[in-house]
Parts: C-alpha cells; sequence; structure tokens
C-alpha cells in the first residue's frame, strides 16, 4: 500500500513514535497521533504538521481504545495503518531469577495486552481498508534465537508479542491485513539513550513495513526490511 492512506501510530508523543508519523506524513498519510496525555499527542501532532490530528489514548484503558476506535470509523470510516508502537518498562536492572512479577505484568499490559486489545477494536476499520497493515514494534530483545538473561519484563512481553504477531499474521491473510514485527535497532531516544542510530534510520524499518505493497510478507520479523531470528 503505497498510496495515502489513514494511519494510527500509539506512543507518538516522542522519539520512534514522532518520527514515525513524520515519515508517514510525509507520504501522504493522514496520521492520527497519540498519546496518554492530550497535551503530549497535540504539540507532537502541531510538530508534525499538516495532515494529522491528535488522540488521547493509553493503550491499557479499555475506554480509551474504543473511544479512538469510534472516532476513526465516525472521521474515516476505515484505518489502513496501525503502528502499535507504545511500549514501556526497558528494565535492565532486573533479572528472572529475582524479577518482581508486578513489574512484568506490568510490562504486559502495554507492550502485549495493549497492541492486543487496540488491533481487536480497529480489526472492523482494517478490514475496510481492503490493504490493512499492522506493525508491531518490538525489538530483538524478544528473539528467542538469541534471548540470554537481564530486562525480563521487557524480552519476555516482546516475545509474546511476537507470537501475537504470528497469529494475527496467519489469520488475517484471508483479509489482505498484512501483520508484521519490526525491529528498529538500538536508537538514540529516552528508552534506548544516548549512542544508538539515529531515530530517522530506525523509524523507516517500521514505515517500510506499514506501506508494503499488497504482496507484500506477512508473519515476519524484519529490521531495515531484512528477516531477524525469531
Amino acid at each position: 500500500m503505497n498510496g495515502a492512506g489513514v494511519a494510527l501510530v500509539t506512543g507518538a508523543n516522542r522519539g520512534l513514535g514522532k518520527e514515525v508519523c513524520r515519515q508517514l506524513a510525509a507520504r501522504g498519510h493522514t496520521v492520527i497521533v497519540t498519546a496518554r496525555s492530550g497535551d503530549a499527542a497535540r504539540a507532537a501532532a502541531e510538530e508534525v504538521g499538516p495532515g494529522t490530528w491528535a488522540s488521547v489514548l493509553d493503550v491499557t484503558s479499555a475506554e480509551d481504545v474504543a473511544r479512538v476506535a469510534r472516532e476513526v470509523g465516525e472521521r474515516h470510516g476505515r484505518l489502513d495503518v496501525l503502528v502499535n508502537n507504545a511500549a514501556i518498562l526497558y528494565d535492565t536492572w532486573q533479572r528472572a531469577v529475582t524479577a518482581d512479577l508486578d513489574v512484568v505484568r506490568e510490562a504486559a499490559e502495554t507492550n502485549l495486552y495493549g497492541p492486543w486489545r487496540l488491533t481487536q477494536a480497529l480489526l472492523p476499520l482494517l478490514r475496510a481498508s481492503g490493504h490493512g497493515r499492522i506493525v508491531n514494534v518490538s525489538s530483538e530483545s524478544g528473539s528467542l534465537a538469541s534471548m540470554g538473561g537481564g530486562t525480563p519484563a521487557y524480552a519476555a512481553s516482546k516475545a509474546a508479542l511476537n507470537a501475537l504477531t504470528r497469529m494475527l499474521a496467519a489469520e488475517l491473510r484471508p483479509d489482505g491485513v498484512l501483520v508484521n514485527a519490526v525491529c528498529p535497532g538500538w536508537v538514540a531516544t529516552e528508552m534506548g539513550g544516548p549512542g544508538g542510530r539515529p531515530v530517522g534510520e530506525g523509524a523507516a524499518g517500521i514505515v517500510w513495513a506499514a506501506t508494503l505493497p499488497d504482496s507484500g510478507p506477512t508473519g515476519g520479523f524484519f529490521r531495515d526490511g531484512e528477516p531477524v531470528p525469531w
């Protein structure tokens, strides 16, 4: 889907999310910039520029999710791109053997259940597109092939998000909805910290998956358009 469409990005008030919005808007998409804070969402939408509108969305809130789905339906009647970017708790201070499981549950609420809940709510609009694209922003931390110790809440939630990606891709293939996970790499954001790659480079791989042609892959795990081991 290379033409202009309607895209929704979660966690879009800073870093990768805001840059994904900027790149999608530059391609002519109408972009729904969402964040837990209304002020933050509006400021980001204003910074991204024309072709955007802001909405308050905490992906852990069923009420927020239902309201946003209703707003998108009323304004556009369809959704072409969903980028599940919102994520929390890169828990470098924890180890699996001593992890605070309340922290693990908190991470899962945003990193796994949030995208799952939002995808379910927006599926009628993604199906209405005829060219729906779902991009789950994941991490190599969630790759079983390279997984070691550390960051247990974040790694486990991203591994589960990868599993969800596979299931959704298989179930939505008949509807023409392509579902992929993308690792943006270590990016110099507030969560990633200094020293990472430029935000624009990390966002480009997400936008690639968001704008795949109908013949593009589904059910894959990618970084910069190249497969990453599960």
